[in-house]
């Protein structure tokens, strides 16, 4: 069935980002505290730790998008779309998921330029490019895309027929 094949791909996806945003949070812990050891202890007066940290937490950031995405855990309409009787309401809900991947798709697309952008200048610190960095603005958009899509036929509309934050929703007909 679809909506099984869905979710188990969606979970999948979802566990190789959380394990990439843990080793970048890994990552930028050991590079705040490499710049506090530095600044306060042995001022060897590195000049990569905040800027390096700045990259990472956008990496991060960014990617934990999708994650929120896949759980159903980012802000939603909720109160919005309750107001709907309940025979419309996994329409509205559909609607909702199909604007939002449109608005993901023109950042993945947008952000391709972006990055691009990116690419004849430079990290003066790392002497590198900034492409790698910008480029967090469309791979992340992408993926927001692709769990989006694997979202939308997971749950067809249906996540909130049965809360995990209240009580059952009843249907209006009574």
């Amino acid at each position: 069935m679809v909506q099984d094949w869905a979710a188990i791909t969606s979970e999948r996806v979802n566990k190789v980002v959380e394990f990439v945003v843990a080793g970048l949070m890994l990552a930028l812990v050991l590079d705040v505290w490499l710049g506090v050891v530095d600044r306060y202890y042995f001022r060897w007066q590195l000049p990569w730790p905040e800027t390096l940290a700045r990259y990472l937490m956008i990496w991060a950031a960014m990617l934990a998008v999708s994650s929120g995405i896949a759980r159903r855990d980012h802000i939603g309409l909720t109160a919005f779309v309750m107001i709907f009787p309940f025979s419309i309401r996994r329409l509205v809900l559909i609607a909702v998921d199909v604007l939002s991947l449109a608005l993901f798709l023109y950042v993945a697309w947008y952000g391709i330029a972006f990055a691009q952008s990116g690419a004849p200048r430079h990290a003066m610190i790392f002497g590198m490019s900034l492409a790698p960095f910008y480029a967090a603005i469309p791979v992340s958009a992408a993926l927001c895309s692709v769990q989006l899509v694997l979202v939308l036929l997971r749950d067809l509309g249906g996540h909130l027929d049965k809360p995990v934050f209240s009580e059952p929703v009843l249907e209006d007909a009574q």
